[in-house]
């Protein structure tokens, strides 16, 4: 079965390693080939393996290590691979690695550990609820692990099905086509469609608005995008496909319920996303197409300055919102971070059936 690794799994991981794991990707950097490396950024995986952005005196360079038990088909198992790279780059530089990143059990799915051998290369890639008590079915998580950390992680263990999946790794590898990716900005417009409409409820809120500010919005870039890509005549010719069509109306039915922990699950899907995952298919995307502005402005927010310090302060914003919901609403809340997801993944799969047999 193949993986589906889209926009959302790259932005989860990738945030991950570069706000809680800095260090440990300037290790990787440091074993696998620039050992003078001064900084290492994740900025893409897939199923054969990750990317790093890495600096040194020379300037940036990309690295890019294949996972070292073979291809990955499930998600929780990009975090035992990462897992094994880090452990290997220990290993090559002479240094223990933490306690916390034990080998991996025996019965794994790539078989005994201590066996892998260094990584491989790859070519090109409602109302707020009052605080609540923690009951029995509620752990308290972990120093620093705050709200948004169990957002960020909520869809890790999911599973992807193998139907249609290969749609968004093709465009990312170069081999989709433009009028593949110009069906996905398609599904875009009908996404933010529904939800700028919806998010407009969280600048309602002192504390919420800071998620929602106007260099975030995204509707005019998509129809920057789409006159580019079909003309203007485009919104004649735009269909969503069924997928895109329900995620719109989940979206749609948050907002008009009025449920706001549902919203911003919404919209932390989609915004986070855009600003980290997102950011890679730009860079593909330019490179393969030839876009210049016009065609990829939808990825575009220079306008909300440095993009990790908004993606930090967002999850502040997290954090300190989960404070103000019971543990319950808490839940309510990741399930539909996780329906987000399970509805991105569908447009994908529908966006696969498109496509004419090879």
């Amino acid at each position: 079965m193949t993986l589906i690794i889209d926009e959302s799994v790259i932005g989860a991981v990738t945030a991950h390693m570069n706000d809680d794991h800095t260090g440990d990707s300037l290790l990787i950097a440091r074993a696998f080939g620039h050992p003078t490396a001064t900084g290492s950024v994740m900025t893409s995986l897939d199923a054969h393996g990750g990317t790093w952005q890495v600096t040194d005196a020379d300037g940036e360079h990309t690295l890019t290590l294949g996972w070292p038990g073979g291809e990955v088909t499930e998600r929780p198992q990009i975090r035992r691979e990462v897992v094994m790279i880090y452990r290997d780059a220990c290993k090559t530089l002479g240094i223990s690695p933490r306690e916390e990143h034990a080998p991996a059990p025996a019965d794994s799915h790539h078989g005994a550990a201590g066996h892998h051998g260094a990584p491989g290369h790859h070519g090109a890639a409602g109302h707020h609820g009052a605080p609540g008590h923690h009951g029995a079915h509620s752990a308290e998580p972990p120093a620093g692990e705050g709200f948004a950390h169990r957002i960020r992680t909520a869809t890790w263990g999911d599973h992807g099905d193998s139907e249609g999946a290969t749609f968004m790794a093709d465009l990312m590898r170069g081999k989709g086509t433009l009028e593949d990716y110009t069906d996905l900005v398609v599904q875009h417009y009908f996404m933010y469609e529904a939800l700028e409409v919806a998010a407009r409820q969280l600048l309602d809120d002192p504390l919420l608005a800071p998620l929602h500010p106007e260099a975030l919005l995204r509707l005019a870039t998509l129809e920057r995008d789409l006159v580019h890509l079909l003309g203007a005549d485009w919104q004649d010719r735009i269909e969503a496909v069924p997928a895109a069509a329900a995620y719109a109306q989940r979206i749609a039915e948050v907002g008009e319920a009025g449920w706001i922990p549902g919203i911003i699950a919404h919209h932390y899907t989609r915004y986070l996303g855009d600003l980290s995952g997102g950011q890679m298919i730009a860079r593909r995307m330019i490179k393969q197409f030839g876009f210049e502005a016009d065609g990829v402005a939808f990825y575009d927010f220079a306008a909300l300055g440095d993009l990790d310090a908004f993606k930090n302060a967002y999850r502040g914003v997290l954090d300190a919102y989960g404070e103000t919901l019971s543990d319950a609403e808490q839940q309510r809340m990741l399930d539909e971070v996780r329906a987000a997801y399970r509805f991105n993944t569908a447009v994908f799969l529908d966006l696969g059936r498109l496509r004419p047999a090879a």
